[in-house]
């Protein structure tokens, strides 16, 4: 079988250990799973109830053009209808983008230890993967942007930037200054889209921090990413948004797979959308679960980066492994960073706060266990 040597060593993107896996292979009965940044709270009562609704229409197509959906969205981001296309959870709006935007042997601009589904993605397109390094602080490197872009033999090779902000795994941000300071050399190009990835927007805490949605009226080449996995709580649904020049949305919908979102996903997304107490104590939720872990590691002598996701990047200062296996064993699954590079840190999600205390007990109890490096 000839397959392109880019598919045959592509590496698939690792999710987090689903929790029947783990009570078959640890034998145990209760696993508290805050590994995959899900919303703690489940979904919205109103999304649940719009799912309900729907179920004995489902022997009917979707609607392809998700009309009620598009329109909530315009509502909710104050956005035109003309500028927003949804899509299989915001990873097939990546897929796509790459392969509107970038022929083969041209590239992506990406921040490293940023959402592994960029490379996963560009590779299966048989596009190339160019990198900017983070600096010390975890922070992503603007200033290495903007040099790359510049000096760089292959700064003309680049078709998209994907801008990951608030980053995931480390739960940092891009302050607006930075921001700014990029669009002041390549804002306008229109050889070059520039794409915010905010899947955590609703959770920052900031001052300094800006949609990318503030500049796409000045910019005709930003573009912007948000998903209904996390504050809205319908990741099992898979519900990405694209909000983009009118041109872009139009090239996503001609290249976009006909009845990409689900019925059941579009109602109970214009559900949840208009949810807005919802959204509110799911945010709530986050930030005293963040407040509570930041506490309890420095308790703990544990150093940690502060987060405006839903998460918390750690350095367990021990062999991951071993940590990682201890945890499984008392039923917490947290997700170790061995893909995005590093190799000491675990990433936990805010649960409930039952679930974070029964998380920061195990880990404390697995830290007396398992001796520093």
């Amino acid at each position: 079988m000839k397959v392109s040597p880019d598919i045959s060593s592509l590496i698939p993107y690792k999710t987090g250990k689903p929790i029947a896996e783990v009570q078959r292979e640890y034998g145990v009965q209760i696993v508290h799973k805050l590994a995959s940044n899900e919303n703690p709270l489940g979904p919205s009562p109103k999304a649940l109830q719009a799912i309900q609704l729907a179920l004995p229409s489902l022997h009917r197509y979707p609607d392809a053009a998700a009309y009620e959906l598009v329109h909530a969205i315009e509502k909710h981001w104050q956005i035109s209808a003309a500028q927003v296309a949804v899509g299989n959870g915001s990873n097939e709006l990546i897929d796509l983008l790459i392969r509107i935007f970038c022929e083969p042997g041209e590239g992506i601009l990406i921040p490293e230890s940023a959402f592994v589904a960029y490379q996963v993605c560009a590779q299966a397109a048989r596009v190339k993967r160019f990198f900017t390094p983070l600096r010390k602080d975890f922070t992503v490197d603007i200033s290495a942007m903007i040099d790359f872009l510049q000096n760089s033999p292959d700064r003309n090779k680049v078709r998209l930037i994907f801008l990951p902000n608030p980053n995931n795994p480390t739960g940092t941000y891009i302050p607006s200054s930075e921001v700014e300071a990029l669009l002041e050399v390549v804002g306008q190009r229109d050889d070059l889209m520039i794409v915010f990835d905010e899947a955590y927007n609703e959770f920052v805490r900031a001052s300094d921090y800006k949609s990318g949605q503030t500049y796409m009226a000045k910019y005709s080449n930003v573009m912007v990413i948000r998903t209904l996995s996390k504050a809205y709580g319908l990741a099992g649904l898979r519900v990405g948004v694209l909000l983009a020049p009118v041109l872009a949305i139009d090239l996503v919908n001609r290249v976009r797979n006909p009845f990409n979102v689900n019925e059941l996903a579009q109602v109970a997304a214009v559900a949840a959308l208009a949810d807005s107490e919802f959204i509110k104590r799911s945010v709530e939720v986050i930030w005293q679960g963040l407040d509570y872990f930041y506490d309890e590691l420095r308790g703990l002598g544990i150093p940690y980066i502060p987060s405006q996701g839903n998460f918390v990047m750690f350095d367990t200062l021990r062999d991951v492994n071993q940590v990682n296996v201890a945890l499984l064993k008392k039923g917490v699954i947290l997700r170790p960073l061995f893909n995005y590079g590093f190799k000491s840190y675990l990433r936990m999600s805010v649960g409930l706060p039952r679930e974070n205390q029964l998380a920061i007990r195990a880990l404390s109890d697995v830290f007396k266990e398992i001796k520093p490096l």
